[in-house]
């Protein structure tokens, strides 16, 4: 697996020299491990494909994002789609005519993209209303929450900006963060009245109406001796239950903190790259081998693990009703039990690699494919 890096800087010129490093879960023979074959299986969980739709390559750190019923997606080149996301209907549709480098954030109203020359747009019924430049590159997709559009910079900055006029509220930046940052999606999420931000390996709470640090969790510690070893980035997607906030600090940690209070819970040891999922009793995740680890919440003690998807370079989970849905790069999306992680089902797509974590809208369960096709299913 290849992840970009680049240097945690405001100045553009040198964020964009990313350096391109094979970690984690690449093995230091030339030869890539094979990934495991897929073993027959009886369906216990039927699933119907409701709908599909073309969008075309997505964004890189693609993302779909929900709000209510809609769904928006942003393409490589620009265009960005809102859809109904029972029915997979067009509600609007734009083309920015400019290739992005994120995906989109939506709250309903506004949504909001960064284009390759760093912009931030912000759109409404398929219309630009404005555009700034940022001093810093964004490897994360905008948040869009209460009238203002929220984004997480490669210098681990966090800022906002009215969402009607595109305004800077304000900016805070990171402290004592290492000197490399991933180009993948960060932890970026609101909690109540409270913008949760993965700020390097610490989870920090701030005030969004001015951004002000409430608190700062550190989920993992650094024990590298080089830049590459002590990377130590809180990768998205985040899970949230029961007031818990459940992170991945990467290749190093996972751990939940308790987002009322702003204490940790717990962190455990863990050797993943994409984020993670939870419900009531647990808190799903994969190691970067393929390996999926279920926590218990309250304690982050393994209940289980399942070596279904070793080396198929599987995305990061979703719970959905009594499973856990997970995509892989061949272009299949996994319905894992939640009590043993037991195989109830297998869907196929277009055979390219699912891009992120799938999505559940209502009684649709969603995937996003590198070929840019959106499929719905409905489990039964």
């Amino acid at each position: 697996m290849t992840f970009s890096l680049s240097r945690a800087t405001p100045r553009l010129a040198v964020a964009t020299a990313a350096v391109l490093l094979a970690l984690a879960g690449c093995s230091s023979s030339p030869t890539k491990p094979k990934p495991v074959a897929l073993k027959s299986f009886e369906a216990s969980l039927p699933a119907r494909q409701a709908w599909k739709v073309q969008l075309g390559v997505p964004a890189p750190q693609s993302v779909p994002a929900l709000a209510g019923r809609e769904l928006a997606l942003a393409s490589a080149a620009g265009r960005v789609l809102v859809l109904d996301a029972e029915s997979g209907s067009e509600r609007w549709r734009a083309e920015l005519g400019t290739a992005l480098s994120v995906g989109v954030g939506y709250d309903g109203e506004t949504a909001a993209v960064v284009t390759q020359d760093n912009e931030l747009v912000a759109l409404a019924q398929g219309k630009v209303q404005w555009r700034l430049r940022l001093a810093s590159r964004a490897f994360s997709a905008p948040l869009v929450a209460g009238r203002r559009v929220f984004v997480l910079a490669g210098d681990r900055s966090v800022s906002a900006y009215d969402a009607r006029n595109g305004a800077r509220l304000w900016t805070q930046a990171a402290r004592g963060t290492e000197p490399l940052v991933l180009q993948q999606p960060g932890v970026l999420l609101a909690v109540g009245d409270t913008l949760l931000a993965g700020m390097g390996a610490r989870l920090s709470g701030l005030n969004p109406s001015n951004g002000t640090p409430r608190w700062e969790v550190p989920v993992a510690s650094a024990r590298g001796v080089n830049e590459i070893e002590r990377l130590l980035d809180l990768v998205g997607p985040a899970a949230r239950v029961q007031g818990n906030v459940c992170v991945r600090a990467f290749q190093s940690a996972v751990g939940c903190v308790d987002a009322q209070r702003g204490a940790l819970r717990w962190t455990k040891p863990a050797n993943g790259a994409v984020g993670l999922a939870a419900d009531g009793d647990r808190v799903y995740g994969v190691e970067s081998n393929g390996r999926l680890l279920a926590w218990k919440l309250d304690n982050g003690e393994v209940q289980w693990q399942s070596d279904l998807l070793l080396n198929r370079s599987p995305s990061a989970p979703l719970v959905a009703g009594r499973s856990i849905a997970i995509g892989d790069a061949q272009g299949y999306l996994h319905l894992l039990a939640r009590e043993d992680g037991k195989l109830l089902n297998r869907l196929e797509t277009d055979g390219s690699a699912i891009v992120s974590a799938p999505l559940l809208a209502g009684k649709n369960l969603l995937a996003l494919t590198r070929k840019g096709v959106l499929y719905a299913w409905r489990p039964e």
